[in-house]
């Protein structure tokens, strides 16, 4: 007998995983690419994501953007019912979605030996403040992460 392997869009996949955290189900999602270093390590740890009751700046969530993909990237304004948003990792910040495609909110970061850290601790928070700010000079701070603290398995 053979087998058949069926590969599903991305987008289909994650659309079923949107329906369970909408019935409250707490959804574990592999985070791919480096868009959220040093907070995320894309390809290593996944995020624990949960219906959002409500969202604010600062928060990670999965959300459509631009009519065409999701992202998980944090939000850094929002004005009314427009969201941008932007990856800890990226240098610029040209995502925008409406309030309504932000699908569910990260709560934990699960790294490959199963620890969970909450993304919303204090410490977490105004560190993520303080990132924020490193804006001009990311690029740089990130280039020495990934070749060095990356390299060495270190989180932040």
């Amino acid at each position: 007998m053979e087998v058949v392997h069926k590969v599903l869009p991305n987008n289909e996949i994650l659309r079923d995983l949107i329906q369970l955290v909408n019935e409250g189900q707490r959804v574990v999602l592999p985070v791919k690419g480096n868009s959220m270093l040093p907070f995320i390590i894309g390809g290593r740890e996944s995020v624990e994501l949960v219906k959002p009751e409500t969202v604010a700046v600062g928060d990670v969530v999965l959300a459509w953007i631009n009519g065409c993909r999701f992202v998980v990237h944090r939000i850094i304004r929002i004005n009314d019912d427009q969201v941008q948003l932007m990856g800890d990792g990226n240098i610029t910040a040209d995502e925008y979605c409406p309030l309504s495609d932000v699908k569910a909110r990260a709560e934990y970061v699960i790294a490959p030996n199963g620890k969970r850290r909450y993304l919303y601790t204090p410490q977490r928070l105004r560190f993520s403040r303080f990132w924020s700010r490193l804006l001009p000079v990311r690029r740089w701070i990130l280039a020495i992460y990934r070749r060095s603290l990356l390299k060495l398995n270190i989180h932040i």
